[in-house]
């Protein structure tokens, strides 16, 4: 099967679309025909106006900066966008573990006894405004046999599956697809933002080891966590960087734009790293002059809302019961990462080792994609490649190949239209 059937595709384009709180981003790659290789050849970004706390809440708004994030990235690579992988967050994203069992036929194990034993993990009760996203296997028991990746082909009569099931609200969903297909837009599939952002920043020996995911946003921070390859657990919080630019401009009394430019560029999330003889001009409202302030104290105003995030980090983290199983650290994605002092702050808290997230595995435009904020976007096209490896994938309930979530999609929009 060629690259161009397996991406459902004519040509050899993925775009990556990370609906955000604060930004709206676009990635574009191409996909080498032998190689397999994803070469990054455009990027778009806008600010985001219709969202709060990764829930849209305002379409109009949401369509125009999808749109214009698009056309940036349209005019740096020079292709048309159609299609794109989109992301979903926010504080209506849920995430459990469930089994399921099944008695093998022929004893030997099949790919659609594989397919029935996902089925039976799926099998639980769900409310009505809820929808399931992904269906995430961790592991596969065949008889006694634990810890089996691909049990495909052993030989035995009893099959189990350990899965990790996401599920999200309905309408939120409806509201995202609805938005991007206002733009003009294809959703090819729909993907959680910290399993992408985990796809492009992790490598497979943390992820084997254990390891987190801290995705901190403009208005939620997504936490993932892996053990032994597979996602054992995940959460939203809804705490983000939008925070700490609302506590800079009550604390310094300056408007939030002038906030959120002053966070990016004197912005420190520890005040021992600062120099006590460095000054920010602070622009005042109500037309007063403009004020020089300490950069001590604006560390000084953004230093406890940070340890306040990763505080709630820790505490979910210990609520789970994943303490000791995350040797490999904490990984920081989301543009707040980006803030100087937060890794020292998170080593503080966490008492693990942190590190930021850079998107790996990717060429073309590779400094430019070198950020944190870029983890979610590069994360969506290389979570679709890898999503579509497989002819027939049997491990994703989400895949546009099995179609469930796209069909779903479909069906709102006739009803919504």
């Amino acid at each position: 099967m060629s690259l161009e059937e397996r991406l459902g595709r004519k040509d050899n384009i993925v775009v990556g679309l990370d609906i955000g709180t604060t930004k709206i981003c676009a990635v574009v790659s191409e996909i080498g025909e032998e190689t397999g290789t994803v070469d990054i050849i455009g990027i778009g970004t806008s600010p985001s106006r219709g969202l709060k706390k990764g829930i849209v809440v305002n379409i109009e708004s949401t369509v125009e900066s999808i749109k214009r994030a698009v056309e940036e990235a349209e005019l740096m690579s020079g292709v048309e966008i159609n299609s794109v992988y989109t992301g979903i967050a926010g504080s209506h994203i849920r995430g459990f573990n469930s089994r399921g069992v099944i008695a093998v036929k022929d004893h030997e194990v099949r790919k659609a006894d594989i397919r029935r034993v996902i089925e039976a993990a799926k099998a639980v009760a769900i409310p009505m405004d809820r929808e399931v996203l992904h269906v995430l296997p961790q592991a596969f028991v065949v008889d006694d046999q634990e810890g089996i990746k691909d049990p495909l082909g052993m030989s035995g009569i009893r099959l189990e599956a350990e899965v990790h099931i996401i599920t999200g609200a309905v309408t939120s969903a409806q509201n995202i697809v609805k938005c991007v297909n206002r733009a003009g837009l294809e959703v090819l599939d729909m993907i959680l933002q910290p399993l992408a952002s985990g796809e492009a920043v992790l490598t497979s020996e943390e992820k084997e080891l254990g390891v987190a995911v801290v995705d901190i946003g403009g208005g939620t921070t997504d936490l993932a966590i892996f053990v032994e390859g597979s996602i054992w657990h995940s959460a939203v919080l809804a705490i983000g960087g939008n925070h700490l630019t609302n506590d800079i401009a009550i604390g310094l009394r300056t408007p939030a734009q002038e906030a959120e430019r002053i966070k990016i560029r004197y912005g420190c999330a520890k005040s021992s790293m600062v120099r006590d003889e460095e000054t920010v001009e602070v622009p005042s409202v109500g037309g007063r002059p403009p004020r020089k302030l300490s950069r001590t104290l604006l560390a000084e105003i953004i230093e406890p809302r940070a340890e306040e995030i990763f505080s709630l980090v820790a505490r979910e983290i210990r609520r789970a019961g994943y303490e000791e199983k995350i040797a490999a650290g904490v990984v920081l994605t989301g543009g707040t990462a980006m803030l100087e002092g937060l890794v020292d702050v998170a080593e503080h808290i966490l008492d693990l080792p942190v590190r930021k997230g850079i998107p790996m595995s990717v060429g073309g435009l590779v400094d430019v994609v070198s950020s944190p904020m870029y983890a979610t976007g590069v994360g969506l096209i290389l979570y679709a490649l890898r999503d579509t490896e497989h002819h027939e994938p049997l491990y994703h309930t989400n895949g546009r190949f099995v179609s469930k979530v796209f069909d779903r999609m479909t069906g709102w929009l006739k009803e919504l239209f």
